[in-house]
């Protein structure tokens, strides 16, 4: 199936006759084509850039502002009160033409600056608006007359039709909260998971870190503030995601799956292709920020940096820390299937590839049954164990030759295809089904996922379809906005047949799928086979349950006045209480993307209000009193996610003081313990409805059945959720197996127990 591609554009000899010069015309149209593609796209990058950067004004404002300064000046009035004839004077160039002329070129250069003068006041205003966050702590529907006010601005100062980083410029920066501040919060969010003995040490430690070593570390902190674009992203991508040694695979990489309740086709490589296609076509939207941000509440816009490397992007090994390599663009996808490794061309004469192409280039794929390689096979199973012996052999063994070519053809591809052999699916008959295929998506068999890849997508022969994503890059809001956008419009957008197949005819045959080649000396085949064994350790110790919760969903808890997400979270402190006997520090993912460069932040769901409900449920108190209870800790753990998202958190401003302590080589007793503490309940909401392009009320079925990641702490769980419609809530429990206390089922058991007890404190008796 290899092909042969010539190496260069022409060669020559010499002959007694002379100079023979042999041209390739392929090979240069190729180059042509794609030097021209290559203008294009830097045409389009510039074009961009200017309109973001006049942004909310539109290019149009400036011939309305210079046409309006030029009327005026006609008129006989001077809008400039004298200083287009100042203009006229002091700049040489306008003062070398006629009297009438220069007046002209005078007007004209003043209303451009005036124009440029009023964008950078509407920006600056516009920032200034944006760091207001009353409207947050608001009930929705009763906004005070301060924020229906700042409202109007906002829209009326917003501009119109933004591009995906049109507000870029606008948002703010995230602020450094005041050190007293975040210690105080701390010590309330340990206070209930602490005796009185143990908390009083901790309250001096905080006390003592507060008055001396804080003081200078947090100075330092703010003076990166001021000259960073957030202080804490760069750090937290380094530290936390690219230095770490351990496997990146389940402990890191994330996972989602299916849309489950449908499934548009059956034909693994006609799904594959309407995926492929929508997925380049958002690859496209992203490149020309044709993408539209999102706008929280339709009104305010969230940080759009993290798109960036959604496609054409991966994490390389390096012995002390790793390194994300991301590319303007790829012509091709990585495919891995039976072991063996394909690139595929994706764009072919200037164009890419219709789903009908792309759908019989897979399918020759899959026809074909050519042997792997030795080593082959399982060499994925190096980016899923240590970095360190992954960095060596990676320098060591695909330097040069031949595997250095078919790795570059890996690690510089759009993202990686892996088309699977063994089929997943949901059945309501089996309710381990959804695990294998959780387990499937999350770590595959060790070997058959390019853990270092942005994202690989996998397929499998009964055409269910998921994703494994790498996590330094971006957090999963980026790739569940890429996943609806992309099960969403393969079917509204391109669609099947009535035979499961692609739409559309071939016109002529698309290029072939060049196989890899590659050459292991026994070194490194020794190296990817002992890889594959530790993967597949790592693996087998993953305890994987998906639960499809269809009791009752947020329509109920709405009617209870209670925020879905804060109930999920009492219900998770109950279902741990009860599995535990004790309460545990508790990680709920938040997101600061309403600040420049934002990602994430930590949301410390165990309270002392929440273990005062959990206590009261035990206890079975009367139902007024527990609804009471209830309702307290929901509202503090909605302000906790309000402060979290508004830039008060706690763990990323500690996180960071702890970084400077570093840098300036002084210890803290009380921030290596701080950072330290074991999240044996680490959760995180998934995200949906980030387009406007699926009606769930007209669609309920089409609702994806959302994602997960593996547990944090050795004796902890790791719990992902997704409230899909009005009442259904899909949950991913992951624990280890190697520990004794922690089971995924029965905590899952646990949590629709605690979902029916807390329903049975609303219903009349």
């Amino acid at each position: 199936m290899a092909e042969a591609h010539s190496a260069v554009a022409f060669s020559f000899t010499v002959t007694p006759e002379g100079v023979d010069v042999k041209l390739n015309h392929e090979a240069l149209h190729a180059v042509w084509e794609s030097g021209v593609l290559s203008w294009k796209k830097r045409i389009g990058k510039w074009k961009n850039n200017f309109r973001n950067g006049v942004f909310p004004a539109s290019p149009i404002s400036w011939l309305f502002t210079v046409t309006l300064m030029l009327g005026l000046k006609l008129a006989g009035w001077d809008p400039s009160c004298g200083l287009i004839g100042l203009l006229h004077m002091h700049t040489p160039v306008i003062n070398s033409y006629s009297f009438s002329v220069g007046q002209y070129l005078s007007t004209l250069l003043h209303g451009t600056l005036l124009w440029i003068l009023i964008i950078i006041i509407i920006k600056y205003f516009l920032r200034l608006l944006l760091t207001y966050h009353g409207w947050m702590y608001e009930l929705h529907g009763r906004f005070s007359i301060k924020t229906k006010l700042w409202v109007m601005m906002i829209r009326m100062f917003g501009g119109r039709k933004p591009m995906l980083n049109s507000y870029q410029a606008s948002l703010p920066k995230l602020p450094v909260p005041a050190l007293k501040d975040t210690l105080k919060r701390y010590l309330e969010s340990v206070r209930p998971l602490m005796g009185d003995q143990q908390y009083a040490r901790m309250e001096k430690l905080a006390k003592e870190f507060g008055n001396g070593l804080g003081k200078k570390l947090q100075r330092y902190l703010v003076l990166k503030s001021w000259w960073a674009t957030n202080y804490v992203t760069d750090w937290w991508e380094e530290y936390v995601y690219l230095h770490g040694r351990s496997p990146i695979m389940i402990n890191s990489n994330f996972y989602g799956i299916d849309a489950v309740l449908v499934k548009p086709t059956n034909q693994q490589a006609s799904r594959a292709a309407n995926i492929i296609c929508i997925m380049l076509k958002c690859r496209r939207e992203v490149d020309r920020e044709e993408l539209k941000p999102i706008l929280l509440n339709k009104t305010v816009p969230l940080c759009s940096a993290q798109y960036e490397r959604l496609f054409n992007t991966t994490r390389i090994p390096g012995i002390e820390t790793d390194t994300i390599m991301h590319l303007k663009d790829s012509n091709h996808i990585a495919v891995y299937h039976k072991g063996r490794y394909f690139k595929m061309y994706i764009r072919h004469k200037r164009r890419i590839l219709k789903p009908v192409e792309i759908e019989t280039m897979i399918q020759r794929i899959l026809d074909d049954d050519s042997p792997p390689a030795p080593g082959e096979e399982h060499l994925a199973a190096l980016t899923a164990v240590e970095r360190v012996p992954w960095a060596k052999a990676r320098k060591e063994y695909f330097s040069k030759g031949k595997n250095k070519a078919s790795l570059d053809a890996i690690e510089k591809a759009a993202f990686v295809l892996s088309l699977d052999t063994e089929e997943q699916d949901y059945c309501p008959d089996d309710p381990t089904a959804l695990d294998r295929y959780g387990q499937a998506m999350l770590h595959g068999k060790g070997y058959d996922r390019w853990f270092d890849k942005s994202f690989t997508l996998v397929v499998c022969p009964n055409g269910r379809v998921g994703f494994n994503a790498e996590h330094s890059w971006a957090d999963a809001p980026i790739m569940a906005h890429l996943w609806e956008y992309a099960i969403t419009d393969e079917v509204f957008t391109l669609g099947y047949r009535h035979d499961g197949r692609c739409n559309g005819v071939l016109e002529g045959p698309p290029p072939n799928p060049i196989r890899l080649e590659w050459e292991f000396p026994k070194p490194c085949l020794d190296l990817i086979e002992s890889s594959r064994f530790f993967a597949e350790k790592l693996c087998e110790d993953v305890d994987l349950h998906i639960m499809m919760f269809r009791e009752y969903g947020k329509g109920f808890i709405k009617t209870c006045k209670v925020s879905p997400d804060a109930y999920i979270q009492l219900v998770l402190q109950l279902a741990y209480y009860r599995s535990a006997g004790k309460f545990c520090l508790t990680y709920e993912s938040s997101m600061t993307r309403l600040f420049r460069e934002g990602r994430t932040e930590t949301v410390r769901s165990c309270t002392k209000d929440t273990c005062a409900f959990v206590k009261a449920m035990e206890a079975k108190a009367d139902k007024q009193e527990l609804i009471r209870l209830l309702k307290a800790a929901a509202n503090t753990h909605q302000d906790l996610y309000r402060d979290a998202m508004t830039g008060k958190g706690i763990d990323r401003h500690l996180f960071c003081l702890y970084v400077t302590s570093k840098y300036v080589g002084e210890d803290s007793p009380f921030l290596a313990e701080v950072l330290s503490e074991p999240w044996r309940l680490s959760t995180s909401q998934t995200p949906h409805q980030q387009t406007d392009k699926l009606d769930l009320h007209k669609y309920p079925d089409r609702i994806c059945a959302g994602g997960g990641f593996g547990p944090v702490a050795d004796d902890g769980y790791g719990v992902s959720y997704i409230i899909a419609g009005e009442d259904t809530i899909f949950f991913h429990i992951s624990c280890k197996k190697s520990c004794p206390s922690t089971d995924s089922h029965r905590f899952g058991s646990l949590i629709k127990q605690a979902f029916a007890d807390l329903r049975g404190i609303f219903e009349k008796n």
